[in-house]
């Protein structure tokens, strides 16, 4: 897929959103690309998880054991790539504020995996995401993602293979434009940063 054809996607699923957005990052941004909405539609989520998995390299695909991604917004893109790859897909989540592997999910030593998320800004989620799956006694591959939103500054220490890079700007809360500093932020996440 080119990259006019995942924005195609997006905007079809009405899934680009303008507006004032505090992003998990805690960074506000004017644009916000909701993938809940863009992966609801099943043969969409597959579309573009094919899509993502064919940019891996061969000898990566064939590494693999499991795919994790991180609860909430990686775990249909996550369930996707594993059909993909056709491997199992599982995910961690925090219960109480660390990732961790829950609901009979667990990996055993060695086991080689890759992460899954729906959008990467800054990393904090999937480095997080990653020692999780570490501490599990887990060997972190690489990253695949929907979004690249970092402008390629996302530090993950793995390999990072993003579908498509969108860099929309972002803006600490003293860096706001008069556009957004007037407005409410809306907070579209999954993290709990307060407005």
């Amino acid at each position: 897929m080119t990259d006019d054809e995942i924005l195609a996607e997006f905007r079809a699923a009405e899934a680009l959103l303008q507006g004032h957005f505090l992003l998990s990052s805690g960074r506000h941004s004017e644009y916000y690309l909701q993938c809940a909405r863009v992966l609801m539609d099943t043969e969409r989520a597959g579309r573009l998880a094919s899509a993502l998995a064919a940019k891996l390299p061969r000898d990566l695909r064939q590494a693999i054991d499991v795919v994790i991604s991180p609860a909430m917004g990686g775990v249909i893109i996550g369930h996707e790539m594993g059909r993909a790859l056709g491997k199992a897909a599982m995910f961690v989540e925090r219960p109480t504020g660390t990732f961790e592997l829950r609901r009979g999910f667990a990996i055993a030593p060695g086991t080689k995996v890759l992460m899954v998320e729906d959008v990467v800004t800054t990393g904090l989620s999937s480095r997080e995401a990653m020692e999780a799956v570490r501490a599990a006694g887990g060997e972190v591959l690489a990253e695949a993602a929907l979004v690249d939103r970092s402008g390629g500054t996302a530090e993950l220490g793995v390999p990072f293979y993003p579908l498509v890079a969108i860099n929309f700007p972002t803006y600490a809360d003293d860096e706001l434009p008069p556009e957004l500093a007037g407005t409410t932020a809306i907070k579209p996440g999954s993290r709990s940063v307060a407005a």
